[in-house]
Order: C-alpha cells, then sequence, then structure tokens
C-alpha cells in the first residue's frame, strides 16, 4: 500500500512538473521579450548654439545686437551673434569685412591659436576693383559672403519676391503721378576715369539729365531721394564698374524702389535678366551710341503705354531687400549649414574674385 502511495504521489509531481513546463513554454516569448527589450534611446539633446563672432564692425559702425537678435529679428533659432572677441576660442564663424582689412586698420588673429573647426569668412560688397590686394589672405579664409552668386554666402543687394496685388489694380496704379524730369542720377562717387562718367558726358549732348549728389553737384538729402526719383522717368543705375553679379542698391531702391525705369550700365545684359524681368531695365550695352540711346529714351517717355510696359513687373513681384547687411547675412550663415560644403579653404582667393 505504501509503494501505490509512493507511485502515486510521483506520478502527481512528474504532472505538476510538465504542466510548469508547458506553461513557461507558452509564455517563453514574452517572457524574453521582457528579459531582453531594448532600452528606449535617450532623447536628442537639443541643439547647440551656432556662434557667429563679428571680429569688428565694417567702416567701424557699430551695430546694436543685444539679445537674441538673430531670432528676435528674423526668426533665426540657436544663433547667437556677438562682436565680444573674448568668444574668439568657441566661435564656430568669424566675419572679416575687406576693407578693413586691405586698409590696414585690422589685421587677422594669427597670433591666436585657432580652433579646429572655426570657419573664417571673408566679407564684402564691393566690386573686384576696390578690394584690393587679396594674394596675402592666401589660405586664410574658409568660406566667402558677398553679391556673387556662387560665395558660400550669398548676400545680394536686392531681389524679386514673387508678390500679388489687389484685384482690379493696373500698371498705372504702380506709376508715379506728376514726371517732371527725363532721367536723373544720383552720384557720391563721381571721376572723370569711370565708364559711367565717360556715358553720362555723352548722353547730357542728347537728353536733359538731373544730376545730384557728392561735392561736384547738388546734394540731396536722403529723405528727399525717392521722392526725387519719382518725379524721373528714368534712372541711370551706373555701377562704379562692371563686374559679374554686381548689381547694387543703384538699380534695386534708386530705381525700382523709386518708381523710375533703370537705364543700366553694369555686367552684361544677360547677368541683369537672371536677377529681373527683361522688360523692367534698359542696358546701354543694347545701344551702338549714347546718340541713339537718348532717342530712345526720348520716344519711350512720349508713348504711355510703351512706359508702362516697364512697370508690369509689379503684377507679380515687390522688391525685397536686407534689412541691415551688417547683421541680417551674418544671421544667416546659420540657416545655411546643412548645404555648407566642409571643410574649405580658399587657397587663391584672388583668383576667385577675379574670375
Amino acid at each position: 500500500m505504501a509503494d501505490l502511495c509512493s507511485h502515486r504521489r510521483t506520478i502527481l509531481a512528474t504532472l505538476i512538473c510538465l504542466t510548469l513546463i508547458g506553461s513557461l513554454l507558452v509564455h517563453w516569448p514574452n517572457l524574453l521579450n521582457t528579459f531582453q527589450r531594448p532600452k528606449p534611446l535617450p532623447k536628442p539633446r537639443p541643439k547647440n548654439n551656432m556662434t557667429i563672432l563679428i571680429w569688428y564692425w565694417a567702416f567701424g559702425s557699430k551695430q546694436d545686437i543685444e539679445g537674441d537678435v538673430c531670432k528676435d529679428r528674423f526668426g533665426i533659432p540657436n544663433c547667437i551673434l556677438s562682436d565680444d572677441r573674448s568668444l574668439f576660442p568657441k566661435a564656430d564663424f568669424i566675419i572679416f569685412h575687406n576693407r578693413e582689412l586691405i586698409t590696414g586698420h585690422q589685421r587677422l588673429p594669427l597670433h591666436l591659436p585657432r580652433p579646429q573647426n572655426q570657419g573664417w569668412v571673408w566679407f564684402s560688397m564691393e566690386s573686384p576693383a576696390h578690394n584690393g590686394n587679396l594674394r596675402p589672405f592666401a589660405g586664410k579664409f574658409n568660406y566667402t559672403m558677398s553679391y556673387r552668386h556662387d560665395a558660400d554666402f550669398f548676400t545680394p543687394y536686392g531681389w524679386m519676391a514673387p508678390h500679388s496685388v489687389g484685384r482690379g489694380m493696373t500698371v498705372e496704379d504702380f506709376i508715379p503721378k506728376n514726371k517732371s524730369y527725363l532721367a536723373c542720377w544720383i552720384v557720391s562717387n563721381y571721376a572723370a576715369r569711370h565708364s559711367r562718367t565717360q556715358v553720362y558726358n555723352r548722353l547730357k549732348q542728347v537728353i536733359t539729365v538731373e544730376v545730384y549728389g557728392g561735392a561736384v553737384h547738388r546734394r540731396l538729402d536722403r529723405k528727399h531721394t525717392l521722392p526725387t526719383i519719382s518725379h524721373c522717368y528714368f534712372y541711370l543705375a551706373f555701377e562704379n564698374s562692371q563686374f559679374q553679379d554686381y548689381i547694387t542698391e543703384k538699380l534695386w531702391k534708386n530705381a525700382f524702389v523709386g518708381g523710375a525705369v533703370p537705364v543700366v550700365l553694369g555686367p552684361p545684359c544677360e547677368n541683369y535678366e537672371a536677377m529681373i524681368p527683361k522688360d523692367s531695365f534698359i542696358h546701354v550695352d543694347d545701344f551702338k551710341s549714347e546718340e541713339e540711346l537718348g532717342q530712345f529714351l526720348k520716344q519711350v517717355a512720349g508713348d504711355r503705354e510703351r512706359y508702362a510696359s516697364y512697370f508690369r513687373w509689379k503684377l507679380n513681384y515687390t522688391v525685397a531687400q536686407t534689412s541691415n547687411w551688417r547683421v541680417e547675412p551674418q544671421c544667416r550663415i546659420c540657416t545655411k549649414l546643412t548645404t555648407l560644403q566642409r571643410p574649405k579653404v580658399y587657397w587663391d582667393l584672388q583668383s576667385w574674385e577675379w574670375k
């Protein structure tokens, strides 16, 4: 009888073991997942601030950049703009304006240990004719900031922004009334050797040109500049030198914003057409002589419909300009980081500037 009880206990124990084993087999995958489930990845750290250091101010014109200027003024977060030189060791980019370098008023901080990944930016809004000798800067700069389209940080004087006008508006609504003068020109740097001066001297033999600016001609207060131009049919948007992409505020602000048709002298016509509508300007190079140009301007001014055709662009675009070229382009460096070629060195800045 004892042997029978012992046998039953053995069978019962075996059944219990088998039941437990079976339960483990059924639930083992879930248990395994519990023990081997990967730990959650840590949350990504907030993007560190990018520090842009202005080593000195262009033309000595110090700007107010207190607070988070890039975010507050231009909506660019995580971008610290400063002129505090003590930030040199941790600055991501340093801006050097060319004019002060070539005149000797400022020098590159070559005596300081330069962080390996720090980018030095050569900055100029002048044409090559006014940028001096750049050969001493060979191998010193990583990036360029300029009006040139091929600059690392393209900083145009202006651009056409798409714009929708109100219903029922026509070209006539955009042409200033009370046109009093055929042509006008504002020039601060008047020199006989300039091509624009020579063109003007020949053109004034054909038409009357109202000239303002500098020590040679009538002075014009800044507040009166655009109102004066609005009374002119044409504005002589003559650049001080002729180089690729060098199209300045003479076109964008004086002519377009001022409400006159620009007569341009600068890079080739194709360069202008890449930036503005081809029927929005008149190029000096399209005429055999200043005599022919002058006669053409008189004809257009006398034909209301033809003159109005030069304002058609206003139905689709508006002129946009950098609010402050000493501050805004520097902040916008932070928006270009994903497309920026790194590392990069300009071993021959002079050749790049003159190509």
